[in-house]
């Protein structure tokens, strides 16, 4: 695993469940051409959307769930800008940044 933030020396080659996570909905965004956006909904949860928050024509698509200590790990994992990860000999770039989808904060991870 490889991160331009350093973590691969910090991880010694373990992918945390967390991106494994991560890397499964850029997949799907890739298939899509679209980004990954995560945003709070309630205690506990965080939504996961496939689609572009800018795009008012075409609304999100929700993909699902994730637990609240796995979507606040991916956070902690991940920084704003440009990130890299290889999982498996296949190496995920993307942009992540943050913006208001519908009056609620939500973080964008952009293919690269």
């Amino acid at each position: 695993m490889a991160a331009d933030s350093g973590l691969a020396d910090d991880l010694r080659g373990q992918t945390p469940g967390s991106l494994l996570t991560l890397v499964e909905y850029l997949e799907l965004s890739l298939d899509k051409g679209r980004s990954v956006v995560m945003m709070r909904h309630g205690t506990g949860v965080c939504a996961v959307y496939i689609g572009d928050p800018a795009d008012e024509d075409n609304a999100l698509t929700g993909h699902g769930t994730i637990a609240m200590d796995v979507a606040d790990e991916i956070l902690e994992l991940t920084h704003a800008g440009l990130n890299r990860i290889s999982v498996g000999g296949q190496t995920y770039r993307f942009v992540r940044s943050f913006t208001h989808v519908e009056g609620v904060g939500a973080v964008i991870f952009a293919p690269a």
